[in-house]
């Protein structure tokens, strides 16, 4: 039986990923972590790319930020701390299509953190963020904040970036709620729906401005177990893939 060309898609999308990430979540310690993502990018809400379709513009420019309420990476704890993540996926491409082959995809850690929590956090985040999309990544120093006004919260990721963004009301009330598309890792399994009011970075020659674009906020708790066993299912089906005619 064949599978859907969408499947097909995602699989392949995320074999880089595997081959990048399997052998050093073997080889690194267990941790877990759980806290809020903060998300947003210039697409259109909500953005196409989770569901392998183009980005509303000729690209997708995005951001993921983690803010770490309990975190521990075998006996360092991460309490307290974030990471983030500013990437940038080709012209024309969906975001599971291109990956691997992204313009750029750079991570930010925390300045708050001691040396050996920046390794824990850098290692978590080459895991979890969508930092092997790329081969050009730069790994930067800088803190990492947010405020909450209201329902507006606001990120700012040192002199690299910062957004503004709010969920919006269903048209029943409450907040729209997106669970498990396609493009989803244990990280964005479920996530609440937004919008921008202000997206803007400037690091690596790049110099963003956008409003009025996607948001995303959710909870999350995600570990290394989740994560192995993720990879290792994507392995299994990429396995089956090859061998559908």
């Amino acid at each position: 039986m064949k599978s859907h060309p969408i499947v097909r898609l995602l699989l392949l999308a995320f074999a880089i990923f595997i081959a990048s990430h399997a052998s050093a979540l073997e080889k690194k310690a267990a941790w877990k972590i759980s806290g809020q993502l903060e998300e947003s990018c210039s697409c259109n809400a909500a953005c196409p790319c989770w569901f392998d379709s183009l980005p509303t513009r000729m690209h997708c420019s995005g951001d993921q930020v983690l803010f770490i309420q309990h975190g521990r990476y075998g006996n360092v704890s991460l309490d307290g701390l974030a990471i983030a993540n500013f990437s940038q996926s080709p012209d024309k491409q969906t975001m599971m299509q291109s990956f691997g082959k992204w313009d750029y995809s750079n991570l930010y850690i925390d300045e708050k953190a001691t040396p050996e929590q920046r390794r824990a956090l850098e290692q978590i985040g080459r895991t979890v963020l969508p930092v092997g999309a790329s081969t050009k990544v730069k790994v930067r120093i800088a803190p990492i904040t947010r405020t909450i006004s209201g329902g507006e919260h606001k990120i700012t990721i040192g002199r690299y970036g910062s957004f503004r963004g709010h969920l919006i009301e269903g048209g029943l009330g409450g907040t729209p709620k997106i669970s498990n598309p396609p493009g989803a890792d244990p990280l964005h399994a479920s996530y609440q729906q937004g919008r921008t009011s202000s997206l803007v970075y400037n690091d690596v020659g790049e110099h963003w401005n956008f409003s009025g674009t996607n948001y995303m906020f959710a909870d999350f708790s995600v570990n290394s177990a989740q994560y192995e066993k993720f990879l290792a299912g994507l392995s299994q089906k990429m396995a089956a893939m090859k061998k559908t005619p």
